[in-house]
């Protein structure tokens, strides 16, 4: 069980790390159209680089076991706000162009191995009470 626990906080930390890099540098598509869509013109750049900062933050903490519960809880509150921002008219579930529906099915799936993640890191701290 250790090892699928390692194992799936190591992708989930990976997927976060993978996301991460795209909120630095130059303009971001999805929070450039956030931004159009909704008129709040503080979601590009300084919500996508608080944003990169936050899942930096996260993937460090899903790395170390004792951190992991607080790592994946602070990536749960990541993603909800990802998927409830495709959900909402400012971005949408296909967001155009070249990405699709493949970011909302990327968050999805984080999600689900996020839920699965916290599940484990629950289940181990109550048989051993830590």
């Amino acid at each position: 069980m250790t090892g699928l626990r390692w194992a799936l906080a190591l992708m989930l930390a990976a997927f976060f790390v993978f996301m991460s890099v795209q909120k630095f540098g130059a303009t971001n598509f999805i929070f450039e159209s956030i931004a159009t869509n909704s008129g709040i013109s503080f979601f590009e750049p300084y919500v996508r680089i608080a944003t990169g900062i936050a899942e930096i933050v996260a993937a460090l903490l899903l790395i170390l076991p004792k951190t992991r519960m607080k790592g994946a809880l602070l990536a749960m509150m990541l993603l909800i706000g990802a998927i409830g921002f495709h959900l909402s008219p400012w971005l949408g579930i296909d967001v155009g162009g070249d990405m699709g529906k493949s970011v909302f099915m990327m968050a999805m799936g984080a999600f689900v191995l996020n839920a699965a993640v916290l599940g484990l890191e629950r289940a181990s701290r109550i048989s051993f009470g830590s």
